[in-house]
């Protein structure tokens, strides 16, 4: 077998099953539906699980016998398709020439990465708020060497890095990898030494810091 480009980075960290089944099935929020469709554009082994998950779920659909339905139901469906997208639908495709996003990413952004208006945090951290209903989403960039501060978390937290690296006490994060932390972890990512390590977070919850200084500033600092 040829050893292709897309075979040597595969990503070594993934999203979770669960949120391939409920992506699968179009159950997923669009906040992390749009971070597991980002993930799947980079990642071999959890596009062919989502595959085999829609198989199942085609399989038995199959087996189930027709039943009469109830009146009006399918106005009801109709008036719930109404209430906003379906998560699992992309949109448009943004010709901006930015490898680093690929889709579904690139066309909710629909520019490139220096043309975002990003937000100072602290030093070396700038941040950009996609603005997606339900889950704060986020791009963050942390400049080569810099770290965010040491925190937990209120909620969950999925990372996925787009480029460049970051470590933390759970190991090390490159392109397509995608890191799930919760109230279980009090960390301090650090981004590697090769250049900006540019990442999509979606949190349904404030970070918690934990640093002397961090629990200081909790009051009045919400990430």
């Amino acid at each position: 077998m040829r050893v292709t480009d897309e075979m040597r980075q595969a990503p070594v960290h993934h999203v979770d099953e669960t949120m391939l089944m409920a992506y699968a099935t179009g159950s997923l929020p669009e906040a992390e539906s749009l971070l597991v469709a980002t993930h799947l554009a980079l990642c071999p082994a959890c596009r062919g699980a989502v595959e085999t998950y829609e198989a199942l779920g085609g399989d038995l659909m199959e087996d189930i016998e027709a039943e009469a339905v109830s009146p009006g139901a399918l106005e009801a469906v109709l008036s719930r398709l109404d209430t906003g997208p379906d998560p699992r639908i992309e949109r448009p495709a943004a010709d901006i020439g930015d490898p680093t996003l690929p889709q579904p990413l690139r066309g909710y952004l629909g520019q490139t990465l220096d043309a975002l208006p990003w937000r100072p945090v602290i030093r070396g951290l700038h941040e950009y708020d996609l603005g997606i209903g339900g889950a704060r989403v986020k791009m963050l960039r942390i400049e080569a060497g810099a770290g965010m501060p040491q925190h937990s978390h209120e909620g969950t937290e999925h990372t996925l890095v787009l480029s460049g690296s970051y470590g933390d006490t759970l190991g090390t994060y490159r392109r397509g990898d995608v890191s799930t932390t919760d109230a279980s972890v009090d960390h301090r990512p650090l981004a590697g030494g090769e250049g900006p390590c540019i990442c999509l977070t979606v949190v349904d919850a404030p970070l918690r810091l934990t640093g002397p200084l961090g629990r200081f500033l909790n009051p009045f600092v919400r990430f």
